[in-house]
């Protein structure tokens, strides 16, 4: 279940390229209403609203859900009009820096004391940044966004506390966006033709896309619960993988030199990061072995 979230998020780019007929504003537009839409029939068939409802009572619960709608909506509007404008290879840049910007987080707003190995990723990964705005010519800013917005993102969903099925959590993050998403569609319809009704093909690639937003999620959640989270934090990496490989050999975009260095230290970031968690846990689990 968490390679089958995983390959789905992967593929996205691929799905993507099959909405091109339709404004990416609109395509996110539907991605939400439609994902809302299953992921509310799957509620009703499991008869879970009663925890939506408690959920909904919660003054500081609902307020830190409704940050964490508000910052993956704007994490799926940059992904969405990246890929369709041909930016994909910036859009795995994002989510493989993530772990980076989290563990910023973690020091600026949890007040997390580092490691030596953490601070030497951190290092590098700003290096890179400043050598992909060398190739770029500016910020790789849909890098930077995707990857501020997920981070927030997740450390809105750490403050709401305890354990959230991710069904419900996907339910009312959608439901909450639902009015910034209609005004977004009145704007677009306002300025271009509406491509959902145009054709019974348009219809349903973009009832698709709106469906296999939920799955992967749901798919992930039921993962999380069954192995280790340290299996997870591995196996994340196949996303941004597949949508590197996916943007050089399938969608044929641009790989310079001086790309591939910035990438090439992005991923030794990752590299030491990895090492050093790894050797966390072998010290945490002697240490807890001799008491």
């Amino acid at each position: 279940m968490g390679l089958g979230a995983y390959l789905i998020w992967g593929a996205f780019p691929l799905i993507i390229n099959q909405t091109k007929f339709a404004n990416p504003f609109e395509v996110v537009t539907w991605r939400v209403v439609f994902g809302f839409l299953f992921a509310a029939v799957l509620i009703t068939a499991l008869r879970r609203w009663g925890s939506i409802g408690a959920l909904l009572k919660s003054p500081k619960k609902l307020g830190w859900l409704f940050v964490a709608s508000v910052f993956i909506f704007i994490n799926w509007e940059v992904y969405v009009v990246a890929v369709a404008t041909e930016n994909t290879i910036e859009t795995s840049l994002g989510y493989f820096i993530n772990p980076l910007i989290t563990i910023l987080f973690a020091v600026l707003f949890l007040k997390e004391r580092l490691r030596p190995a953490q601070w030497v990723a951190l290092t590098l990964g700003l290096v890179a940044v400043l050598v992909l705005s060398f190739d770029y010519g500016r910020l790789p800013w849909i890098a930077l966004v995707l990857a501020l917005s997920f981070a927030i993102y997740s450390l809105a969903k750490n403050k709401v506390g305890g354990k959230i099925n991710a069904l419900e959590s996907f339910t009312l993050e959608s439901m909450l966006i639902i009015p910034i998403a209609i005004g977004q569609f009145l704007v677009v319809a306002s300025l271009t033709p509406i491509m959902l009704t145009s054709s019974p093909l348009h219809t349903a690639v973009l009832i698709g896309f709106g469906i296999l937003t939920a799955v992967p999620l749901i798919l992930f959640g039921a993962a999380a619960s069954r192995i280790p989270l340290s299996t997870i934090g591995f196996i994340q990496y196949m996303t941004p993988i597949l949508q590197f490989l996916t943007a050089i050999f399938i969608l044929q975009e641009p790989m310079p030199t001086v790309r591939w260095i910035g990438f090439s230290i992005v991923w030794l970031s990752l590299i030491v990061l990895t090492v050093d968690m790894l050797n966390a846990r072998r010290r945490a689990h002697v240490a807890s072995a001799q008491s």
